[in-house]
């Protein structure tokens, strides 16, 4: 186990670096001009009228507080590695809860919680290239809850007009203060109970294409170079988180 592994497993360090990381996105949201844009279609969702499952990329994360629906719990689908329980320790903060699983450790079970969340009036959001990638290419976790609960998906991005990319394998943008900020939101995609798997797939696939060309176009509107998906693998499976 290396040094940053075993640093992470102290519960003090990580509620400080979650309470420093919180911090952080607030000063980012707080002095940050953003405008949200969406299909008129989307408008019931986003404004916090209906429930449904949102879907960005694990590299945007830190520009998902500007995306939150007004008045809706949300909660948001994490890993139960390190990782995971440090997003979990700085997202709370901002009044969003969690629900641990991923495509190898907890799925199914996380899966009918989404579905149960959703039909309680609940926005779950996922990250379909998480918890380890490839980059911006969606897992099919997010199709199989939307077809478990029957709530739509939205695929939502942001991007921002000071920024930094990190070396991590989904190329985190690390906003910076005082930007000019756009968040991007897609149709509604709706996935039916009685789909098939190549159905399954063809829904996976619109998904993947869409948050891509959202995520492309925002970063575009922001004067910042399109980040360029891992290349996509030769099969995904429809289980995955």
């Amino acid at each position: 186990m290396n040094l940053r592994k075993r640093l992470l497993d102290f519960g003090a360090l990580q509620a400080a670096l979650a309470w420093a990381a919180a911090g952080y996105i607030r000063l980012v949201h707080r002095t940050t001009r953003w405008s949200v844009e969406g299909p008129a279609s989307s408008r019931d969702y986003i404004s916090g009228q209906q429930p449904f499952i949102g879907c960005f990329w694990h590299g945007r994360l830190a520009m998902m507080l500007a995306a939150k629906p007004p008045g809706q719990p949300v909660h948001v689908l994490v890993s139960g590695h390190r990782d995971g329980l440090l997003i979990s320790r700085g997202i709370a903060q901002f009044g969003v809860a969690t629900v641990e699983g991923s495509s190898k450790r907890g799925g199914a079970e996380a899966l009918r919680r989404i579905a149960q969340l959703v039909r309680d009036g609940a926005v779950v959001a996922i990250t379909p290239d998480g918890p380890r990638g490839p980059n911006m290419r969606a897992k099919g976790g997010a199709i199989k809850a939307a077809q478990l609960s029957g709530a739509p998906l939205l695929a939502v991005t942001g991007a921002v007009s000071r920024r930094r990319l990190l070396g991590s394998w989904d190329r985190f943008c690390l906003a910076l203060p005082f930007s000019r900020g756009v968040v991007l939101w897609s149709e509604p995609i709706a996935v039916p109970r009685q789909a098939d798997d190549a159905e399954l797939e063809r829904l996976r696939l619109l998904l993947e294409e869409s948050l891509n060309a959202l995520t492309a176009e925002a970063d575009r509107r922001c004067g910042q170079t399109a980040v360029e998906p891992a290349p996509a693998p030769e099969t995904v499976g429809h289980a995955g988180a």
